[in-house]
């Protein structure tokens, strides 16, 4: 009797190894790259994570990115970047290190200076799409952490996001939102998505 008492409390203290916690790589492997980029899910994928987390941030022109959207708050004139020059200049931010303030940067200003360290392959800003044709059949689950901000905020988030989830087929996708009023919208135009608040 006393040697199963043990192992039942044996069981106790271990009964997680039978339904371990899911392992989430924030923005892939942020340690061994910059997040958010195809290095980053290549290496989490690589280390056979469960889960991937994706920021999702939207250009001025409309293209979702896995983005955090802590670099739109790096230039105020960042938020009305189209999506080529907002890949450009968060690839140089990450690789240089460096703040750009308010310096024309939509206008053109440094954008050769600036291409030439967004040439690099795996450390462009890869759009929503190009990173759940990477991760999605790779792992359990994906979380589309969507950011909300300027100059659209919430206007059509809901319908972009949940319409390149679509697209992309993304079964494994749970959308996560702080904004209620973004989570209120994807609810109401989609029964089939995992929506987190």
């Amino acid at each position: 009797m006393i040697l199963f008492s043990i192992l039942q409390t044996k069981l106790r203290k271990c009964g997680w190894l039978n339904n371990p916690p899911l392992v989430c790589a924030h923005g892939g492997d942020s340690t061994n790259a910059f997040p958010n980029t195809m290095s980053a899910y290549s290496i989490a994928l690589h280390s056979q994570v469960d889960c991937i987390e994706i920021d999702v941030s939207r250009s001025s022109d409309g293209v979702l990115f896995a983005l955090h959207d802590r670099y739109f708050h790096l230039s105020t004139n960042l938020v009305f970047c189209p999506a080529s020059l907002l890949q450009t200049y968060v690839a140089a931010v990450w690789r240089l290190d460096f703040y750009i303030t308010q310096a024309g940067i939509c206008s053109g200003y440094l954008l050769k200076e600036l291409d030439v360290y967004h040439q690099s392959g795996n450390s462009k800003i890869p759009t929503i799409e190009d990173a759940l044709k990477l991760i999605s059949a790779s792992v359990r689950q994906v979380i589309l952490d969507a950011k909300v901000g300027p100059p659209s905020y919430e206007k059509g988030l809901a319908n972009d996001i949940l319409s390149t989830v679509e697209k992309m087929q993304c079964k494994n996708c749970l959308i996560w939102a702080k904004s209620d009023s973004l989570v209120r919208d994807i609810i109401k135009l989609s029964s089939d998505v995992a929506v987190r608040r």
